[in-house]
């Protein structure tokens, strides 16, 4: 199912369909963005600070931005969040941008941070598609305890 900006609900797992947050483990945005600023597209700077606010923008905790410049152009930049993460890989001269947002819980908004890279990338067009990924049964049902590990490795 395809969506636009404008059809999905701030809050994710709100809307016609209730959602309880016990259902899910997150959501997941896959964002195409065409006829993007290839100037933009091309600024490693520029993409670092989008990025960074489309993770505020998305409530999202921002704990580590990685870009790289490739040559002769593109760019691409992976910000680990504490809730998952957001990448973006760049073909500014096809003016493209191929995005992914993944937020766990439901305290974060990811279509918040497609609309927000939407309109700083300048996309004239674009095709979002998102889901939400189920929690699994092992997690859903009982408590949940640490994985104990061992302090020392065999030898």
């Amino acid at each position: 199912m395809e969506q636009t900006l404008s059809e999905l609900h701030p809050n994710p797992g709100w809307g016609a369909t209730e959602i309880h947050a016990t259902d899910m483990v997150g959501k997941h945005c896959i964002l195409e963005l065409y006829d993007c600023d290839p100037n933009r597209l091309d600024d490693e700077a520029f993409i670092r600070t989008t990025i960074t606010s489309a993770a505020k923008g998305a409530g999202a905790t921002l704990l580590n931005l990685i870009t790289h410049q490739f040559q002769p152009q593109g760019v691409t930049g992976l910000a680990l969040l504490a809730e998952s993460h957001i990448s973006i890989h760049t073909w500014p001269e096809s003016g493209y941008a191929a995005v992914d947002v993944f937020t766990c819980g439901d305290h974060t908004m990811p279509e918040q941070a497609c609309a927000i890279l939407c309109t700083e990338l300048q996309a004239k067009r674009h095709a979002l598609k998102n889901f939400l990924r189920e929690t699994p049964a092992a997690i859903a049902s009982g408590v949940r305890e640490p994985v104990e590990t061992p302090t020392q490795l065999p030898s």
